[in-house]
């Protein structure tokens, strides 16, 4: 996992992405090829739970990659759900043996909510992966 721009190999061309969040956690899926996600709805499951729908969403979509978003402060310390939503990427990477790329994900949530989404943890999704694909060469 890394949080500058990373090194993609280009094999890699679907990802799937997750908003971690301890209530619900936004999903959504993008490829290489456009550098556009679409939002895939919110996990509201906790603990095996929520491991057992993201393996669903795995097994939907087969992306090559995963990509979670990491929240900071704005001044960019990190808080308590920074460690939370590496974690998960580590079990994420653990349990499912794809490559896990992280993305600061400030202001995500806020962008989501401002334009209006119906689901504001799956545009979040959609907008952190969107961040990666346009930082991809």
């Amino acid at each position: 996992m890394s949080d500058a721009t990373p090194l993609v190999p280009p094999s890699l061309t679907t990802f799937i992405a997750f908003d971690f969040g301890l209530k619900r956690t936004g999903v959504a899926v993008g490829n290489r090829l456009m550098r556009l996600a679409q939002p895939q709805g919110s996990i509201h499951a906790e603990g095996n739970a929520r491991f057992d729908c993201v393996a669903a969403k795995l097994k939907e979509w087969q992306p090559d990659a995963i990509v979670i978003g990491v929240p900071y402060h704005p001044d960019g310390a990190p808080h308590e759900n920074t460690a939370r939503a590496k974690k998960f990427g580590r079990q994420l990477q653990g349990r499912f043996g794809l490559q896990v790329f992280e993305v600061d994900e400030r202001y995500s949530t806020t962008e989501a909510i401002a334009s209006g989404a119906k689901d504001a943890d799956a545009m979040s999704a959609c907008i952190i992966l969107e961040q990666f694909l346009r930082n991809l060469p």
